[in-house]
């Protein structure tokens, strides 16, 4: 009489000890955050006293590169790594997924807000780019929650990725990335894959205008495949763009013309963050061809990675790049770390920086780069300018000119 109860008993213990406890859950609260840390520096700004309104307005990259990065190197690495059922528990949770479209709401409050501030008669000139760099900090984040977003199926995930970007204009990203990026990432054909021996400000114009190319190549053909033209009321870029466009001219309608100095930075600055990350991704790796000539499949190892816990908080795990790159559709909360994928020296907070020093991120990555083809750097992805420069001071045969010749 008692076995079918005292089976029910088992299988709640069963199921009670295989229900997986993410540790992280309450920290992954530190993604929305950030505009809300970027409010209080507006805020802060605001009410400071006059001699410290500078420190204030310049808060947003002060605590983006020196003050993450510290935290970041003091805590560490992330030691948790989910199997296989943990990963399909995580990804039928939805709080995750709320935490991401949280952001939103939060940037435009404080991008409003600080808009605002920038644009009042008693605040300098330079103030107002100094708060567009802080506020940039913010736009160019939000490019990250417009990533996790992009790659969701649902069209409403779509038009939030899109508002995501809507500061900084952006919004080809939403088309490019998952379909332009995702299929020729670490190949020299790719625009936001950086090469060995480039440097950030090269690699800055050809990565956003080659990516709006490639999204609007993209769209084109999508467009036709449905028998519609370009200039169509279909067309994804022109609705994101407009939908940036009327937020722009509202702000300018609002606060007036000091508020274009500002909204131009934040832009800027925003669309560069976001790209100095895409340099550190990719930098330097090459996926191998195949007989038939074309790429073999994107593997850990075409893909800088970083097990940093503080970064991976703030930036919903995107050090895990290769396992997204491996599932571009897995959310966040699952993505996994890989041992034999290429190890950055740190985290990609603190890479930004470097990257912004050439000669110092050459010196920091040219050799991890060798290191990691063993020595044959006929299989990196190099930049055509300084190749017989880069073959030359590690004592390599280019292969490419004995193929030639």
């Amino acid at each position: 009489m008692n076995a079918p109860a005292n089976l029910k008993v088992v299988q709640d213990q069963t199921t009670e000890k295989n229900q997986h406890i993410d540790k992280k859950r309450k920290l992954w609260l530190l993604g929305p955050a950030l505009p809300v840390i970027g409010m209080g520096i507006m805020l802060s700004y605001r009410f400071a006293p006059k001699p410290l309104k500078p420190v204030f307005a310049l808060g947003g990259p002060i605590v983006l590169h020196i003050v993450i990065p510290v935290i970041d190197t003091i805590i560490g690495k992330d030691p948790s790594n989910p199997d296989a059922d943990a990963i399909k528990q995580l990804e039928n949770d939805p709080y995750y997924m709320k935490l991401v479209k949280s952001f939103i709401p939060l940037q435009y409050a404080t991008t409003i807000y600080g808009t605002y501030l920038a644009s009042r008669e008693e605040t300098p000139w330079h103030h107002r780019i100094l708060l567009g760099i802080s506020i940039g900090a913010i736009s160019g984040i939000a490019i990250n929650t417009a990533h996790e977003l992009s790659h969701k199926a649902d069209r409403t995930d779509h038009i939030l990725s899109h508002l995501a970007l809507v500061p900084t204009g952006y919004n080809h990203f939403r088309v490019e990335h998952p379909y332009g990026h995702h299929k020729r990432a670490a190949t020299p054909e790719d625009p936001a894959s950086s090469k060995m021996g480039e440097s950030f400000y090269e690699f800055w114009p050809r990565t956003v205008f080659g990516s709006l190319k490639s999204a609007i190549e993209i769209e084109t053909q999508r467009l036709k495949r449905k028998g519609k033209q370009f200039w169509s009321t279909d067309n994804e870029l022109l609705q994101g763009w407009a939908m940036s466009a009327t937020f722009h001219a509202t702000m300018i309608k609002l606060f007036g013309k000091r508020a274009i100095p500002f909204l131009a930075m934040q832009a800027f600055y925003g669309i560069s963050l976001f790209e100095i990350i895409n340099y550190i991704e990719h930098y330097g790796l090459l996926r191998q061809k195949k007989p038939d000539g074309s790429y073999m499949r994107t593997m850990p190892e075409h893909s800088w990675n970083n097990n940093n816990i503080v970064t991976n908080l703030f930036l919903y795990q995107l050090q895990r790049h290769s396992d997204h790159h491996a599932y571009p559709t897995r959310p966040f909360q699952a993505l996994r770390h890989f041992d034999e994928a290429p190890e950055l020296p740190s985290g990609y907070a603190s890479m930004l920086l470097p990257a912004m020093i050439p000669p110092l991120w050459f010196k920091m990555m040219d050799k991890r780069v060798f290191n990691h083809y063993k020595g044959d750097l006929n299989k990196a992805n190099i930049y055509p300018k300084r190749r017989a420069k880069i073959f030359a001071k590690f004592g390599q045969r280019d292969q490419s000119k004995e193929e030639i010749a």
